[in-house]
């Protein structure tokens, strides 16, 4: 099987647990980028063509961590959970035009999420309807190939398309712009190209939020993973990771009487690793696509929620491609 194409999951659902601005989230206001979307090939641009790539993200969120790594509850016996599911459709179109050597290509990415809180730390029960929620879009990304090592950079907006009003308890989205520049690198440790190593660094920044003085603080995040490969690199094993660490402080501005009692702005960061799978789905003649699931535990957390991810993708050439 010499046909490679890199896992597909892109940084699309960082805003699904957002919802929570009028609640936990407005101790430390966090951005569009979620950690957990990228993993083993994170600085890797598939191959020239289109892909159709689905994507459920989960989260769950059981212990709310202070600046100083505390647990924080009202009630130690009962401390919360945040759960959040996110779902989202994904076009990713990679052309042979090369920019400064590098091919370019393009993608969007629009989202629906539920969810469900459950916070006795807060004296919170409550939950959203599924709905769409910001839309994700890379108008560039650029990949350059080399024989040990892909590269990757480029620049993606999330726009404010879903609902939000400053204060609710139901928003769907942010109520801001973000843009956010990237780029990474996949290095292959090993002339076959069996072992390989990313990392791919995002960094976020924000508009005010609708109808308030608020931005968010600027968001640096680190993703990627070690892996090694079988089946002509079709199938792909290893351990991932995440870093992610808010850069600059929150500006509440004029809107200071929007942060709780009690909770100061500090800047959250958070860590996660765990095991990831890319699975290739093929017949005798063809390559019909991927299926990759990756699961994080959190450790580290500050002045954010910790818990666990899971983030499962199926990602489809189109059309499919013809095994050599």
């Amino acid at each position: 099987m010499k046909t490679k194409i890199p896992i597909i999951t892109i940084a699309a659902f960082g805003w699904l647990t957002l919802i929570l601005f009028s609640s936990l989230a407005r101790a430390q206001l966090l951005g569009h980028n979620i950690t957990g979307d990228f993993g083993l090939t994170s600085g890797s641009q598939p191959e020239p063509g289109t892909y159709l790539s689905a994507l459920y993200w989960g989260y769950r969120g059981d212990t709310l961590r202070d600046r100083d790594g505390n647990s924080v509850g009202i009630d130690p016996e009962r401390r919360g959970s945040l759960d959040v599911n996110g779902y989202g459709l994904g076009l990713w179109h990679v052309t042979d035009r090369k920019i400064f050597g590098g091919n370019y290509s393009f993608m969007i990415w629009p989202a629906f999420t539920d969810n469900n809180l459950e916070a006795p730390i807060l004296d919170l029960n409550q939950s959203t309807n599924t709905g769409f929620t910001d839309l994700y879009i890379q108008p560039v990304n650029l990949g350059w190939h080399t024989d040990r090592a892909d590269y990757t950079a480029g620049i993606g907006v999330f726009a404010p398309t879903g609902r939000y009003e400053a204060g609710a308890d139901d928003n769907l989205g942010l109520g801001m712009w973000s843009f956010e520049l990237f780029a990474g690198a996949t290095i292959y440790l090993d002339q076959a190209r069996t072992w390989n190593f990313a990392t791919t660094a995002f960094y976020e920044m924000h508009s005010e939020k609708k109808d308030t003085d608020v931005r968010v603080g600027d968001i640096l995040t680190l993703e990627g993973g070690l892996g090694k490969s079988f089946m002509d690199g079709a199938l792909n094993v290893g351990a991932a990771y995440y870093a992610q660490w808010k850069i600059t402080d929150d500006d509440f501005g004029a809107d200071i009487d929007l942060l709780p009692p009690g909770f100061t702005t500090a800047k959250n960061r958070g860590f996660g690793v765990g095991p990831e799978i890319n699975i290739p789905l093929a017949s005798k003649s063809k390559l019909w696509g991927f299926l990759n699931a990756r699961y994080f535990w959190e450790s580290g957390n500050r002045s954010t929620l910790e818990g666990e991810t899971f983030v499962l993708t199926l990602t489809l050439p189109i059309p499919s491609v013809p095994l050599q």
